[in-house]
């Protein structure tokens, strides 16, 4: 790995005040170091694919002096790869994905049903996972059909405006659900998307009461959607998953009447065959 010339002083390394990882004080077993680490890793996606030390400290609030040490340190271990001033993810890095994804044995049960699902439907089949105010991708089988949407393993998209993200959120309590809600910036992606808080909630909420939820073009133009939640025998909720099609191949009343019993068919297939 190439040099930098940056100096880290005593000071530096002893007096670092930075803000995120170092405010937990109330945990003695809290990690400080560990956690600047994940959050460093986290700053890199679509909009920043590779950050030199200054922008990596700017996005993460850490010294360059800290930015400096972590970035050199996840360089050794195998997880960014730097060239010239920029840093960016390594493949490396997705051993953290599938060591992940190895550990999930619903996600065996269900693929072999999603895929068979896919291909009766001849349309795309997903389970994504609630993190935060977002759903994250963790199977998905698409349709051969072409859609502008690029989705794969990993992609990242709103809970609140996604039939995956609905399904699980309604498993939240009014207080955890509130609490997303307000710590989002919501936009309109579509004049259909859903921006008022109280909607949003009492869409949720409804969701949960009926044990679907069907989102229609809130995401994007044509694109409509319905997603069941995916349980462990205990009634843990596990993930969401969906079936997508474009509007002017199936209406709501197909997706409710076709698609819907086919869905919770399979989601408790998988819920039936986890110990």
């Amino acid at each position: 790995m190439a040099q930098d010339n940056t100096l880290v002083t005593r000071h530096d390394i002893e007096h670092e005040t930075e803000s995120g990882a170092d405010d937990k004080p109330q945990d003695k077993e809290f990690m400080a170091t560990l956690a600047k680490g994940l959050a460093l890793l986290g700053a890199f996606d679509k909009q920043r694919p590779s950050m030199t030390l200054s922008e990596a400290a700017k996005v993460t609030g850490f010294s360059r002096a800290t930015a400096r040490r972590i970035l050199r340190t996840l360089a050794e271990l195998g997880y960014v790869v730097q060239n010239g001033r920029a840093f960016s993810l390594s493949s490396g890095i997705l051993r953290l994905g599938f060591a992940y994804l190895a550990t999930q044995s619903w996600i065996e049960q269900a693929s072999p049903l999603m895929r068979q699902l896919s291909e009766e439907l001849q349309e795309s089949c997903s389970a994504a996972i609630l993190e935060g105010s977002e759903i994250v991708y963790v199977a998905r089988f698409p349709a051969r059909r072409i859609m502008s949407v690029t989705l794969a393993v990993g992609t990242r998209l709103p809970a609140f405006h996604t039939s995956l993200g609905r399904v699980q959120l309604g498993h939240l309590d009014d207080a955890e659900l509130w609490r997303r809600l307000r710590a989002l910036r919501l936009e309109a992606y579509t004049p259909s998307t859903i921006i008022d808080m109280q909607a949003l909630y009492e869409r949720v909420r409804e969701d949960r009461a009926q044990g679907f939820s069907i989102v229609d073009e809130e995401l994007e133009r044509g694109l409509r959607s319905i997603a069941v939640p995916i349980v462990d025998r205990g009634g843990e909720l596990l993930a969401g998953l969906n079936i997508s099609t474009h509007s002017t191949r199936t209406t709501r009343n197909e997706m409710r009447d076709r698609f819907l019993p086919r869905l919770r068919a399979v989601a408790e297939q998988v819920s039936a065959s986890l110990a």
